[in-house]
């Protein structure tokens, strides 16, 4: 820790029309998260300026992150100003600028279609009525959160929703983990190969090709049916029963995104010192020891930093496909907070009470990921941010 506050050391020095920035030593991967986070806390002016005076080195994490701080300091209506930038780091923004100007429609992309309808969360607090105001008519405060906590068939969408995101959680997590280690002790590179081409094609196949192939398999006369009257059973309605409805969800989850979860484990697998393997196997260590204290050790990072991503999506269980596979027989069971919400919604036109709905999800939501954050940086010492 002391080693890394020689490297890096930044300071503000707050105005009254301008902030100042002033960084130390060197910006790089080990450093970027402590310099964005000291440009993010700045207080509000009207300029911001970033003193790269005493810069030894500047990474292109660095440069990314000025390029970010220029745009949102920009969106805020001010202007941030580089003091006394060093001959390298100006060589390295003039020379880098074409590609840094590429995450301009990216960062639009999620202005236009993330931030900004954001400000429509505004009528979860106001009476909208569809070809009125477009921010409601009149202000109504908490009455539509009250309506839904009261609401019996809100708490049933509710507990469905943290029953199968829990489920998928269980079995989407993990599985991509096991199935990665595995793939890394194949030898054989064709048969490798063949395996990750098959467990990957499922993930580009459309949600609604997917609901396809379930609907076409389980119906009465689909292919598991024709095997159970094989057997001598009888014919199940397996989509309009709901002790069926998680399982058959959960299933088709896991065939369609454990594949594709593996990618990122196996690069990370790459990055792993062939010198601990052998320190280990000299130990005396057989593969089973190896994993535990070798592999896992090294994808650590990887697998908590998935973990949190997957913990904030928690509560948006797949809107698509539980869209595409449910029906009112299987309600007690399949109906999600998503579904419910679109139905309010847009089928009882109850925008408001809808979007309440949805902003109750995305605040349970953020509080997860944020949990999750704290949680993982405090035991395992990795974490987002």
């Amino acid at each position: 820790m002391r080693e890394r506050e020689e490297r890096f050391h930044v300071e503000t020095n707050v105005s009254d029309d301008a902030v100042c920035v002033r960084v130390v030593g060197v910006i790089d991967i080990a450093t970027v998260a402590a310099f964005r986070a000291a440009l993010w806390a700045a207080p509000a002016r009207t300029e911001l300026r970033v003193d790269l005076s005493e810069v030894r080195l500047l990474s292109a994490a660095g440069v990314r992150t000025l390029v970010a701080a220029r745009l949102w300091v920009r969106s805020q209506g001010g202007n941030l100003v580089l003091v006394d930038p060093p001959p390298m780091v100006e060589r390295a923004l003039r020379r880098d600028w074409q590609l840094y100007s590429l995450a301009i429609l990216p960062l639009l992309f999620f202005l236009i279609f993330r931030y900004l309808p954001m400000l429509g969360n505004i009528i979860a607090f106001r009476r909208f009525q569809p070809g009125g105001n477009i921010f409601g008519e009149y202000w109504v405060g908490l009455r539509y959160f009250k309506m839904f906590l009261n609401d019996p068939t809100f708490w049933n969408v509710f507990t469905n929703t943290l029953v199968l995101g829990a489920l998928t959680l269980l079995f989407c997590f993990p599985l991509p983990i096991v199935l990665a280690l595995l793939l890394n002790e194949v030898r054989a590179r064709k048969l490798k190969r063949f395996v990750q081409s098959v467990s990957y094609l499922p993930h580009f196949l459309s949600i609604v090709i997917v609901a396809a192939i379930v609907m076409q398999l389980l119906s009465m006369d689909g292919t598991v049916n024709q095997l159970v009257r094989a057997g001598g059973g009888d014919a199940i309605p397996f989509l309009q029963r709901p002790e069926w409805f998680r399982t058959i969800y959960v299933s088709s989850e896991v065939w369609q995104t454990v594949g594709w979860g593996t990618i990122l484990y196996l690069a990370a697998l790459t990055t792993i010192d062939d010198d601990l393997y052998e320190a280990a196997r000299i130990d005396g260590a057989n593969r089973w020891r190896q994993t535990w204290h070798v592999t896992l050790p090294g994808i650590r990072p990887t697998m908590v930093t998935l973990l949190i991503l997957n913990i904030g999506a928690f509560m948006a269980v797949g809107f698509e496909k539980i869209l595409l596979l449910y029906n009112p027989l299987t309600y007690p069971t399949a109906d999600v907070i998503s579904t419910y919400l679109f139905r309010m919604g847009f089928q009882s036109s109850n925008f408001s009470y809808a979007a309440a709905i949805g902003l109750f999800e995305a605040v349970i939501g953020l509080i997860l990921v944020v949990s999750a954050n704290l949680i993982a940086r405090r035991t395992v010492g990795t974490s987002l941010w």
